[in-house]
């Protein structure tokens, strides 16, 4: 039943002994009928929404985060975060997406709301404790599947142009269509996307990025007109140019198959970012040879360092998150590339040391880039990626390739001869790791110390005594 906890009864009572009314409004009603989980809940008050809240936290003995310059407070119960405003009415300038902000009625409060099925609240008076008020019909576009602003979608996306984006990213997420009108008016309201904050948008992106289907969202940023002005680098990928009868295949649908394709087997956010990027710079690698026809060669290097600055403009993280993300993109060709040769070990334990820990979501990102639409060119590439991946599970048992760090250190080369820092200590270091690779010595301390001393002798050096080595 909805509103069985404690806690809405609770608010009612408040709300009455202040003589206000307040319902509760938006994703938590909509979600309950959607039979999807919510923990944030959206108190409306037809007056004080911070008194009321105020109260709650002293019956709760819990403190409560009070905005007063969005007239807003926040109240955590448990699991549940309950924020409190009070019913309003707004209007806009052209300008700006920063409302002038009157107190209304509850009316006026859902008619400012997003879409219809945002716009639904129950109330929390003791004489219709629990009633539906749908001015709107949001449960109709819920059963519709629908998504429906309350008013002029003009109004609704010129004054608030982020609604463009919740559009598209709830029919992403619930796998709803947008009402034809709607649409039309994301389209010629699109531009007004450019007073919205990138911090804004962003979180958007990242809940298209999140949901079943992505490619749902981002094919409706792209017909929208939206795509180009968020993300340029991705409406880039689109097209098919044809010279003399070649052509090649449309980047930004191969690109939204293998999101798809991530998106079924993993939740990971950022192996999803992974996808959606491991392609963005076949547009600035594209070339053509009559005899060959259409390449993209060194995409995947040039990618990887355009993975910072799309993370650096879009407000992503700038830590390790982007480093993992830049990885899979330098490294997303390698296995595809192994599975189409004969696999050494030599390869494999290279594609380990590289990719480390990450190497069981480069294979993921791998196998889902295997889109062709010929069954025996998918069926040979996932056999030859069986064999890959058998290979590096039999070879990381074997020499424990993934993360290791050579037995021997550049400090120990140059304790060892007396040597300061240069590039003959580096030099060493980097063939003895090769060895490791290679398979010529195992991963193991006394075979590259050995290795060490034969390297050393080759260039005329010789170990210096522990006296020596101890700066006496």
């Amino acid at each position: 039943m909805p509103l069985s906890d404690p806690i809405f009864a609770a608010i009612g009572q408040i709300a009455a002994r202040k003589r206000v009314k307040a319902f509760v409004v938006g994703g938590y009603v909509r979600d309950w009928y959607l039979h999807r989980p919510s923990t944030d809940i959206d108190v409306v008050v037809v007056g004080s929404g911070i008194e009321v809240a105020r109260e709650l936290g002293r019956m709760l003995h819990t403190n409560v985060s009070v905005f007063k310059t969005f007239g807003t407070a926040m109240v955590r119960a448990g699991e549940l975060e309950i924020e409190f405003v009070g019913a309003r009415k707004e209007s806009y300038s052209s300008h700006s997406r920063k409302p002038a902000v009157e107190e209304g009625t509850i009316e006026d409060d859902q008619l400012r709301r997003d879409f219809t099925i945002n716009a639904m609240a129950w109330s929390l008076s003791e004489s219709d404790f629990g009633t539906l008020i749908d001015p709107f019909d949001g449960m109709g576009d819920l059963e519709r599947c629908i998504l429906r602003t309350p008013g002029d979608p003009d109004v609704t996306f010129s004054d608030d142009p982020l609604r463009m984006m919740r559009a598209v990213r709830f029919a992403a997420q619930l796998g709803f269509d947008i009402l034809p009108e709607t649409f039309e008016a994301i389209e010629r309201n699109a531009h007004r996307i450019s007073i919205v904050s990138q911090e804004r948008i962003t979180v958007e992106i990242n809940k298209i990025v999140a949901a079943p289907k992505p490619s749902m969202g981002f094919e409706l940023l792209d017909v929208s007109g939206l795509l180009p002005l968020i993300f340029p680098e991705l409406a880039a990928l689109k097209g098919v140019e044809t010279i003399g009868g070649k052509g090649h295949k449309d980047n930004f649908v191969h690109t939204l198959k293998v999101l798809d394709n991530v998106a079924l087997v993993s939740n990971d956010l950022w192996l999803r970012w992974a996808a959606l990027l491991h392609d963005i710079a076949k547009p600035a690698t594209r070339a053509f040879d009559p005899r060959v026809g259409w390449s993209f060669h060194g995409h995947e290097t040039l990618g990887s360092k355009m993975v910072a600055p799309i993370f650096r403009r879009l407000r992503l993280p700038m830590n390790e998150t982007m480093k993992y993300v830049r990885k899979l993109v330098f490294l997303h060709l390698r296995p595809i590339v192994l599975s189409e040769e004969d696999v050494t070990d030599s390869a494999v334990r290279r594609l380990l040391f590289d990719a480390g820990d990450d190497i069981d979501d480069l294979m993921l990102l791998c196998r889902a880039d295997i889109t062709s639409s010929i069954d025996a060119k998918v069926q040979r590439y996932m056999r030859n990626f069986e064999l890959v991946e058998r290979k590096l599970r039999e070879i990381e048992q074997k020499d424990r390739i993934r993360n290791f760090q050579p037995p021997v250190t550049g400090e120990l080369i140059m304790a060892t001869y007396g040597l300061p820092p240069c590039s003959t200590v580096g030099e060493i270091k980097s063939l003895i790791k090769d060895a490791i690779l290679d398979g010529r010595i195992e991963n193991d301390y006394h075979q590259a110390v050995r290795l060490m001393d034969e390297l050393a002798r080759e260039r005329g050096l010789q170990r210096v005594s522990p006296s020596e080595q101890a700066g006496e």
